[in-house]
């Protein structure tokens, strides 16, 4: 039950937050010499006004695809790790996290690339007079078809390298923040303590591997027209350095930010609503959401 709440309630986090993930994208690979969005509020005004507000939405099918694997894995490696590691301490939560985000991004990685490529496609027209891919998965289809498995999987390192600890910081200020806050089954503010935990938690993840974003974002969307600009990851962080200086790693920051605390908001919102109505049945007023339930499971039954 834990896993389809968690499920629904990551659907509902993509909804609201992939308006402001294309804005991000959008930005970060942006050209500097002819730029197309003077920052975070223009460049959305300009998606909405050029391209209809379907145009934040482009590119949703692959997240929405990858959704069920990526919660599977990373509520059952971080589970089972915490199960290995054996006592529920801060760093353990990071460690676990930090597994469940290394695994997981063999379904991420290539799921960021459809999506990144869907965004940019047709860029500032209302509606595209040529469409390179028709979806999502005919995009990695069409990307496979021409450059194969290493095709597929481009920006696997620097996914690896964001998603890694970014997992780890997001458990681990999770755990932080609930007992700082003093989550317990019986508080009546527990619920809103336990979304502004995990809003808060979001946005320390984004903090810590941002930089890493950009460079990934990038690397994803070069070639996209035939034209490649970097030969690797080296290669973009000195080219993106040397023609826009330190600020190119905080490109999209403030989109991604703003998107952090309302995508898990609304993912434990959902969460919290499927488990409370699930468990009516069995006559519990349980009403914790799928991470804080994980880290029930993750713990040994003694504590």
């Amino acid at each position: 039950m834990d896993f389809l709440a968690g499920c629904i309630g990551g659907a509902a986090g993509v909804l609201v937050g992939h308006p402001f993930d294309t804005v991000k994208v959008r930005l970060q690979v942006q050209s500097v010499e002819k730029p197309l969005y003077r920052g975070t509020f223009h460049c959305f005004q300009s998606i909405v006004r050029q391209e209809s507000m379907f145009g934040l939405y482009k590119g949703i099918g692959s997240p929405m695809m990858g959704l069920t694997f990526i919660n599977a894995i990373v509520f059952g490696v971080q589970g089972n790790a915490m199960r290995l590691l054996g006592r529920d301490t801060p760093l353990n939560q990071f460690l676990a996290g930090a597994a469940a985000g290394t695994i997981q991004c063999v379904i991420c990685c290539p799921m960021e690339l459809a999506k990144t490529r869907m965004q940019m496609q047709g860029t500032g027209e209302k509606k595209s007079k040529r469409k390179l891919y028709k979806n999502s998965l005919d995009c990695l289809v069409r990307i496979y078809n021409r450059e194969g498995v290493r095709g597929i999987n481009r920006g696997m390192v620097t996914t690896l390298i964001r998603e890694a600890p970014g997992f780890g910081v997001y458990f681990l200020a999770y755990d932080v923040l609930t007992r700082s806050l003093g989550c317990e089954p019986d508080d009546p503010y527990m619920i809103p303590k336990l979304l502004f935990a995990g809003g808060m938690s979001g946005i320390a993840s984004w903090l810590s591997t941002y930089p890493v974003d950009v460079i990934k974002s990038r690397l994803q969307a070069d070639g996209v027209g035939g034209v490649s600009q970097y030969s690797g990851i080296a290669d973009c962080v000195r080219q993106s350095w040397q023609r826009e200086g330190w600020r190119v790693f905080t490109r999209g920051l403030t989109s991604t930010l703003l998107r952090a605390f309302p995508v898990n908001a609304a993912t434990f919102a959902t969460v919290t609503l499927v488990l409370m109505y699930a468990r009516q049945d069995e006559g519990g007023k349980d009403c914790e959401p799928a991470p804080h339930a994980l880290q029930q499971q993750a713990q040994p039954s003694s504590l």
